[in-house]
């Protein structure tokens, strides 16, 4: 059995922060997303995990920083897992463990756990439709979140419901090719 190349830590980091500073803060996807980042409480995680087991783990890890951590020094995670889940539909039933841990560690209602994969797909829509863009991502990535922080963002923010459906007619706007240009730093003129 050929060895497998380590992973490019770096380059996965640059794919994670181009994705956000582009498309997540550049198309204002997520309009909380930028107070965060700018002021460096976004931590970014890349796993190792090769196995759903060890994925799970580095999750409650993940976790329980957040729950220890002040949000004023971490307010969020992106846990990168590029060598585990990246079928979609493997992934998308680990989410059910995702959000079992968060309850079996009592955090339900102070955390929450939000995805985004590269073949991400919403319930009743085709793998064409770009309104499923605005939850893919270069790499898989478990977001795990504070409740309070969302829900603090969301009374500041003038409909906060119009969010999501703005998001997909961005992203329907965009197209698959507009989205690959933006973050490929092409121009779509």
């Amino acid at each position: 059995m050929p060895a497998t190349a380590p992973l490019d830590l770096e380059a996965i980091e640059a794919d994670v922060r181009r994705w956000l500073e582009r498309a997540v803060i550049g198309l204002n996807l997520c309009p909380f997303a930028k107070a965060v980042y700018v002021k460096q409480q976004v931590r970014i995680v890349i796993s190792d995990a090769s196995t759903e087991r060890a994925l799970l783990e580095q999750l409650g890890e993940e976790l329980a920083l957040l729950r220890d951590t002040p949000a004023e020094t971490v307010d969020t995670t992106l846990l990168v897992h590029p060598l585990v889940l990246g079928d979609f539909l493997d992934y998308n039933d680990f989410l059910e463990d995702a959000d079992a841990l968060v309850e079996a560690m009592a955090l339900d209602g102070v955390l929450q756990v939000a995805s985004f994969h590269p073949d991400y797909r919403f319930a009743d829509t085709g793998a064409d439709d770009p309104g499923n863009l605005t939850n893919r991502a270069p790499w898989p990535i478990l977001h795990p979140l504070r409740e309070d922080s969302v829900e603090r963002a969301v009374a500041a923010y003038p409909q906060p419901d119009a969010i999501i459906a703005r998001n997909i007619a961005t992203m329907r706007e965009l197209g698959f090719e507009g989205v690959r240009a933006l973050l490929s730093g092409e121009s779509t003129h």
